[in-house]
C-alpha cells in the first residue's frame, strides 16, 4: 500500500491469533496507528482449534496428576488425557519437572488466586467485542458442562466448589438427572456434573478471531502477512518484512504463541515456555442427537463441542516436538470413550486438526514489559487460555502500554519472575 510507505505505526501486533487480534482492536480503539503482521490469515493456528469455551467462572488451571498411580498411567502412554513422544522427555524435562512442582494443592490455589482478576473479566470482554466486530451470533450464554463418571471424583470438587463460592462464582452441583434435562441426548452414564453457568460458548472459534481483526481492518488498522523472525531493533522502534514491504513501529507487543519463544531468543530472553499439542476432529451427531453446550468428560480427558462444523471432539494434551508429525492417538481414544455419553456419527473432515498450546510450569501468561528493550511487550503463553482471555489481555495490556492504573495488575505475569 503506497499510502503507507515511510509510515512509522504507533504500535505492530506480531500473531493474529485471538491474543493478539484482540490487542490489535483494542490498540486502534485507542486511536493508536497499529499494524497487525502474521505468516497466515488470522485466526488459523491455535485460535481455530480450542474448545470454544469463554471460561469467565475457571480457577483451577489444568494440573498434573501429583499421586504416584495415576502417574503410572500416565507413564504407560495409553491415556486419552495425555500422549507424549519419548523423544521429546530430554527436551522437556526441566519444564515438566517445574510444571509437577506449580502442581501442589497449595500453589493451585496460589494461581487459581492470581489469576481470578482476569478470569473475572472475560465474558464481559469477550462480549463487547462481539458486539464491535458483529460476532453475537456465536456466542451462546448458557454455560457448559464438567461431566463426572465416577461419584467419587464428583465428591473431591469439594473444595474447588467452596473456593468458588468464595468468590461468587455460578458452578452448580448437577445430579444425573438434572444433568439429562439440559442435555436430553447424552447418555446416562455418569454420576453427575457441574454446570459452569458463568462462561459463553461459541460455534465456531476461528470465526470469532476472524471477525475480531476484520473489526480492526474495519476500523482504520492494517493487516500484513509476514515474517515475524525478521524482527529487529531500529532507530525509534522496532521494524519487521511484510509481503508489502518493511514496517516499522515505535512499539511491539509479541503474541505469537508456541513461536514466541523462538523470537523473544534472538534478543537474548529464555523462559520455561512449554508445548501442549492437541488435537480435534469434528463429526456428524447419530440420528437427530444434538448437544447445547461443550461438555468436558472429566475423567477420561476431552470435550465434546458443538461447533457449526459439527461435533467437535477435542483431545487433552500431547508432550511432543512442537513441529513434530501428527500422531493423533488421543482422537482415537476420546472417540471410543464418547460412545459411553454421547452418539458421534461419520467425521466430518478425513483428517485430524493439530494445534499447539504455549504454557509456563505456573500455568500463567506472560504479559507485559521487556526488561531490556523500551517498546517491547510480551503477551504470550496462556496455555488453554487463551482463547477465554485474549480480550481481557488486549485491555489489560493497552492500559500498562499507556501508562494508565492497570485494568488487570500485570506484576504477577512479569517475565522477571523466570529471570
Amino acid at each position: 500500500m503506497s499510502s503507507n510507505q515511510g509510515m512509522v505505526y504507533d504500535v505492530l501486533v506480531l500473531g493474529a491469533g485471538m491474543v493478539g487480534s484482540s490487542a490489535a482492536l483494542e490498540a486502534r480503539r485507542r486511536g493508536l496507528h497499529v499494524v497487525l503482521v502474521d505468516r497466515r490469515e488470522p485466526g488459523e493456528e491455535t485460535s481455530y482449534g480450542n474448545s470454544g469455551v469463554v471460561d469467565g467462572g475457571n480457577l483451577f488451571p489444568v494440573a498434573m496428576p501429583r499421586d504416584i498411580p495415576t502417574l503410572f498411567k500416565h507413564a504407560l502412554n495409553g491415556e486419552t488425557a495425555s500422549h507424549y513422544h519419548p523423544s521429546a522427555l530430554p527436551k522437556v524435562a526441566r519444564w515438566m519437572l517445574d510444571y509437577w512442582r506449580w502442581s501442589a494443592p497449595d500453589k493451585l490455589e496460589d494461581t487459581a488466586r492470581t489469576m481470578r482478576p482476569f478470569f473475572a473479566q472475560a465474558v464481559a470482554a469477550h462480549r463487547e467485542f462481539a458486539g464491535i466486530a458483529g460476532a453475537e451470533r456465536y456466542f451462546r450464554q448458557t454455560g457448559w458442562l464438567e461431566i463426572y463418571r465416577k461419584p467419587e471424583s464428583l465428591a473431591a470438587q469439594k473444595r474447588r466448589l467452596e473456593l468458588s463460592a468464595e468468590y461468587g462464582i455460578d458452578n452448580q452441583l448437577l445430579t444425573r438427572e438434572e444433568t439429562l434435562e439440559l442435555e436430553p441426548h447424552m447418555k446416562p452414564n455418569f454420576a453427575g456434573s457441574i454446570w459452569c453457568k458463568q462462561a459463553d460458548t461459541v460455534s465456531n472459534p476461528g470465526a470469532v478471531t476472524k471477525a475480531y481483526a476484520a473489526a480492526f481492518v474495519a476500523a482504520g488498522g492494517r493487516f500484513a502477512k509476514g515474517d515475524a523472525m525478521t524482527l529487529a531493533q531500529v532507530q525509534g522502534g522496532y521494524r519487521v518484512e511484510t509481503e508489502e514491504g518493511a514496517v516499522t513501529a515505535r512499539q511491539v507487543v509479541i503474541a505469537l504463541g508456541p513461536w514466541s519463544a523462538d523470537l523473544v531468543a534472538k534478543f537474548g530472553y529464555r523462559f520455561p515456555l512449554g508445548v501442549k499439542r492437541g488435537y480435534h476432529q469434528h463429526f456428524k451427531a447419530k440420528g437427530n442427537g444434538f448437544l447445547n453446550r461443550q461438555i468436558c468428560d472429566e475423567d477420561v480427558g476431552y470435550v465434546l463441542c458443538p461447533m457449526e462444523q459439527g461435533i467437535r471432539l477435542t483431545t487433552g494434551v500431547e508432550i511432543a516436538d512442537r513441529d513434530a508429525p501428527k500422531t493423533p492417538v488421543q482422537l482415537e481414544r476420546a472417540r471410543r470413550a464418547s460412545s459411553d455419553l454421547f452418539d458421534l456419527g461419520d467425521p466430518v473432515e478425513p483428517e485430524p486438526w493439530m494445534g499447539r498450546r504455549p504454557a509456563t510450569p505456573d500455568s500463567r501468561p506472560i504479559l507485559g514489559a521487556a526488561r531490556r528493550h523500551e517498546g517491547m511487550w510480551f503477551a504470550f503463553g496462556h496455555g488453554h487460555w487463551g482463547f477465554t482471555l485474549g480480550p481481557a489481555t488486549a485491555k489489560a495490556l493497552l492500559s500498562a502500554m499507556a501508562g494508565e492504573p492497570p485494568f488487570i495488575d500485570l506484576a504477577p505475569y512479569s517475565a522477571e519472575r523466570w529471570t
